[in-house]
């Protein structure tokens, strides 16, 4: 091996795991354990090794290895929706919006960690679907992680009847045996309510994503419910899908019916983007004429103008521990069903 570096020189062998333990300092059963992604390792040694098989060049055999351990160590993520998406191949609609970017991001700090792929999965008909799960049912992926965007999606019940691991970011919308993870969206609506009411608002609107996706319709519901709480008995209110071009119409309705309007609360920062251009084509300042609160806290509520007073949605942090929880279901498939609940806070800038 070449002095300083560990790394074998091209011409004389193929780096070993023994040549991975020598550099490591530890024995090369510690190393097969790391390599097969066994978890109960301490998580110095983890490091160790990996950082060993970066400075000796070695390449599991990702054949041998599934072999043994009856993994491929990939997971999946699929993006389950109710459009086939034929019309856009590039999926230009997922890499444009910030959230998915966010999702990859969480859950790659922990796979990658762990030596596990994430392979992307988006599906949109009933077909697209039976194919998924036949394929994850023969051992396509270890697990899967799932964004569910329509209302009510059977693809989660689908995985948990054929018994493949999987965890959902954001709570189903019908009642399924999967573990997931969610943020606590009523309480977020809740704190936008609050805030604009605090600032003295009198005519509080509201722009919602679809009624019947859970996460929308619990930042409806609790919005509602906690300026009823301030005595506003009645939020006028227009709904959008989570995209620019559904906020600026949605505002522009919400103008045309109450004039008089002087906040706004958008249920994503997408939509309160649209939002914002409909006001300032209608000659409203933000905030001076109309306060605005949005939701998520993505790289466009700080590139906004104003910037937006926001609801943070820790979706990082989310996906992270999504795939914390399914990394654990692949090792124990007998452990509870179990949700992970995380808590907005506001995050205050100049719209609000």
């Amino acid at each position: 091996m070449t002095a300083g570096t560990g790394r074998v020189p091209v011409g004389e062998r193929l780096p070993t795991l023994e040549d991975v333990a020598r550099v490591a300092g530890v024995s090369r059963a510690t190393v097969s354990r790391v390599i097969n992604g066994i978890r109960n390792v301490d998580p110095q040694l983890h490091e160790m090794v990996w950082n060993a098989v970066g400075q000796t060049g070695y390449v599991p055999n990702r054949l041998a290895r599934s072999l043994v351990t009856r993994r491929t160590g990939t997971v999946a993520l699929v993006v389950s929706d109710s459009e086939s998406h034929d019309d856009d191949p590039f999926m230009g609609r997922f890499f444009a919006d910030p959230y998915f970017g966010r999702v990859v991001g969480g859950l790659m700090s922990v796979l990658r960690a762990a030596g596990i792929q994430l392979a992307l999965q988006i599906v949109g008909t009933e077909e697209q679907r039976t194919r998924l799960v036949g394929d994850l049912r023969h051992g396509q992926a270890d697990g899967v992680i799932v964004l569910s965007l329509p209302g009510h999606d059977p693809l989660p019940r689908m995985l948990t009847d054929v018994g493949v691991p999987a965890v959902m970011i954001g709570r189903p919308a019908d009642p399924v045996p999967i573990n997931y993870v969610d943020l606590a969206n009523d309480t977020g609506a809740s704190l936008a309510a609050d805030h604009l009411v605090e600032r003295g608002c009198q005519l509080i609107g509201m722009i919602s994503g679809p009624a019947d996706v859970p996460a929308s319709n619990d930042r409806i519901a609790g919005f509602r419910r906690s300026m009823a709480r301030h005595g506003h008995a009645w939020v006028p209110l227009a709904s959008g899908n989570f995209t620019q071009e559904s906020g600026e119409v949605a505002m522009r309705a919400l103008l045309a019916e109450n004039p008089g309007i002087d906040g706004v609360f958008v249920a994503n920062d997408l939509m309160a983007l649209g939002a914002l251009l409909a006001l300032r084509d209608a000659g409203r300042r933000v905030p001076d004429d109309v306060a605005m609160v949005g939701f998520d806290d993505s790289s466009a509520a700080v590139a906004a103008s104003p910037a937006l007073t926001t609801v943070r949605h820790p979706l990082e942090d989310m996906a992270a521990e999504s795939a914390r929880l399914l990394l654990a279901r692949i090792d124990d498939p007998s452990m509870r069903i179990s949700s992970v609940i995380y808590e907005p806070t506001l995050v205050l800038r100049q719209s609000a």
